[in-house]
């Protein structure tokens, strides 16, 4: 059986999209990946293309920054769904100034009501330094309460540092 939501989190370059990649291609259904990030420079740009470029053939690209509730909502159990990033997602929200309370009990109810699995990408930020700005201080709390919330409604959740995947909840499909 594979997990109804399966939440993947680790460091910056960590492999932790290459691993949640392999996951969703294992459930052998239509892959539907969102795409939370935005592009505003060139150096994100060609980390997009690296991302395209890793995945390969057969997903279908929706690009959610924000909402990402009406592609959800479009899924079926045949589909399976990887959303890459929650970390990119929760910036997005922090730059425009959005209720970041409110967006994330939005994103984890329509997590909640998708009737295809999902696979969330996110980054582990609680182990670095103390940030000097209150924005970058905002920004790791709230990734942080963003982080337990995904884990605490998760089937499955797998931290992965340098490549390796180590299982925290539940079982590997």
């Amino acid at each position: 059986m594979y997990p109804d939501l399966t939440f993947v989190l680790g460091g910056a370059a960590s492999g932790k999209s290459a691993f949640a990649e392999q996951l969703v291609v294992s459930a052998k259904k239509k892959r539907v990946y969102l795409a939370t990030s935005q592009v505003f420079d060139d150096e994100m740009r060609d980390k997009v293309q690296r991302h395209i470029s890793q995945r390969g053939a057969g997903w279908t690209t929706v690009e959610a920054p924000f909402d990402l509730g009406p592609a959800l909502g479009d899924l079926t159990p045949e589909d399976v769904c990887l959303i890459d990033c929650a970390t990119m997602w929760l910036t997005n929200h922090l730059l425009v100034e959005n209720d970041l309370e409110q967006a994330q009990v939005d994103l984890l109810q329509v997590l909640k009501s998708c009737r295809a699995p999902v696979v969330i990408v996110s980054n582990e930020v609680g182990h670095g330094i103390v940030p000097d700005s209150a924005l970058s201080r905002q920004f790791r709390e709230a990734q942080g309460r963003l982080n337990i919330a995904l884990a605490s409604q998760a089937d499955l959740v797998v931290q992965v540092t340098a490549g390796l995947p180590l299982v925290l909840k539940g079982q590997m499909p």
